[in-house]
């Protein structure tokens, strides 16, 4: 079915906003700090008019071959960048919590387990009675409703610890992390409403493109705006984020040895040394006496 007027204008926009993010995103270089980030623009900078093209030229006369282009390397590119935003998720929580060494750490391992849970369970939802593109699909969204759920458990942890972490809200990384949420958002509600014939004229499809161009537009936001200057972080001694820092800095590490006094040996050797003087002050005491 081709595009109504609106959706291709709304898929337009939507490009010129991946490439004016793509363009401030590299002139300020900031994929020197987010290099997957990088990627993953690179990817849908040149994914975008290319499935475009094709689903605006399958309803041509000749053009039905590129339906299962477009179908493959729509799914193919879902794939691929629910992969990436493993990583970009990844790069955000080290770039927010860069001055903690330890929770980076400890937050690296976790995330490690989330990635193979999250796969575990996309293959273990997949419907194989389905073929093709539909088996494709299934795992498609199966993967990106996992990755989904990520980017919103990040930028939850991130609001809940900005004012501990000393984050400030201009920051890149907290632009990035909400962002992220938004599509995550809308890829859950888009997962849940989407059938094997929907059509892309659907009234929850301009809902689903909308909330795109608002995630672009907020990521474009923070790339124009400057970020302020990171300062070095000082926190008390007995705050809890430093105790969890220091306790998950520990972790893993083996340590020198301590040596362990044993309670009961004390104890023994404690009633030992009563005994022997009691008996020393008994027999002075019988010296005592003999010699008077």
């Amino acid at each position: 079915m081709p595009l109504n007027p609106a959706m291709a204008v709304m898929s337009a926009v939507e490009f010129l906003l991946w490439a004016t993010l793509a363009y401030m995103f590299w002139a300020k270089k900031l994929q020197k700090r987010f290099p997957v980030m990088g990627y993953y623009l690179a990817l849908r900078l040149f994914s975008t008019p290319v499935l475009l093209a094709a689903l605006l030229l399958q309803s041509r006369p000749g053009g039905d071959w590129l339906y299962g282009v477009y179908s493959y390397g729509f799914y193919g590119v879902y794939i691929a960048c629910a992969v990436l935003l493993f990583f970009v998720c990844l790069e955000v929580f080290r770039s927010a919590l860069s001055a903690f060494s330890g929770l980076v750490r400890f937050g690296i391992v976790i995330f490690r387990w989330a990635a193979v849970v999250s796969l575990i369970l996309s293959l273990t939802t997949v419907s194989f009675a389905h073929r093709g593109s539909m088996m494709l699909c299934d795992f498609a969204f199966s993967l990106m409703r996992s990755v989904s759920l990520l980017e919103l458990c990040l930028l939850a942890f991130l609001c809940l610890a900005m004012s501990a972490l000393q984050l400030p809200i201009r920051d890149k990384a907290f632009g990035l992390s909400l962002g992220f949420g938004v599509l995550a958002a809308n890829d859950l509600i888009l997962t849940a409403l989407i059938k094997s014939n929907s059509s892309l004229n659907e009234p929850f499809q301009y809902v689903y493109e909308a909330l795109v161009l608002l995630a672009l537009g907020i990521w474009v936001a923070y790339t124009a705006m400057p970020e302020p200057v990171r300062k070095p972080i000082v926190v008390a001694a007995n705050s809890t984020i430093y105790r969890w820092n220091e306790i998950a800095s520990a972790l893993g590490h083996k340590g020198a040895n301590v040596a362990v006094p044993q309670t009961a040996n004390s104890f023994f050797l404690t009633d030992v040394e009563k005994v022997v003087e009691k008996v020393l002050t008994r027999n002075l005491k019988e010296n005592e006496s003999k010699a008077s």
